[in-house]
């Protein structure tokens, strides 16, 4: 026989569970683009630091880690890269004022976790965390690949690195594509 009141539970599980379902398969839609590390946003850190290199959201290393390689711009990664004395105090604050130690965003917290305190990484690429995501990458995939060669080229696999994402569903790894779980 008809009882509303089943009925009625049956079909809001029914719901319930549609919306879960639709729910999960647009899952990363919603975190597309939206920044996981503070993008930059300092127009002087922009300029000079980027000249070079790609401009590393200062969320990628705690704050132990910018003062030390501000400290020695005359020797950064065996080039010279000395700035007047009002730059790098400038560009040393907002790199501490923003350090992964100093963050609200996930993975900044993620990467400041995962460095001991005893620990300055210098190069993005020696923090734990950063470490432990790209360990299933191959050789071929990075150092043998003429369009990245270096794990810190985060730019180019991570698509919208200069927004502040790191997402893997936005990594697109030159002249192999996508990475599937």
């Amino acid at each position: 026989m008809f009882n509303s009141k089943g009925s009625i539970l049956i079909l809001t599980s029914l719901l319930v569970i549609s919306l879960q379902a639709m729910g999960d398969d647009d899952e990363h839609e919603g975190k597309r683009n939206r920044a996981d590390v503070a993008p930059v946003n300092n127009a002087a850190y922009a300029e000079e630091c980027g000249a070079c290199h790609f401009a590393y959201p200062p969320g990628l290393l705690p704050t132990r880690s910018w003062e030390k390689l501000m400290s020695r711009l005359d020797d950064h990664f065996g080039e010279n890269a000395e700035l007047s004395a009002d730059i790098v105090k400038t560009l040393t604050v907002y790199m501490i004022t923003n350090s992964a130690d100093h963050s609200t965003f996930r993975r900044s917290k993620q990467i400041a976790d995962s460095v001991k305190k005893g620990s300055t990484p210098l190069r993005i690429t020696e923090t734990p965390f950063v470490k432990r995501e790209h360990r299933e990458l191959s050789e071929r995939l990075v150092q043998d690949n003429p369009q990245v060669k270096s794990l810190s080229r985060c730019d180019a696999c991570h698509t919208n690195a200069a927004k502040g994402s790191f997402d893997e569903d936005e990594i697109n790894i030159p002249g192999h594509g996508r990475i599937e779980d």
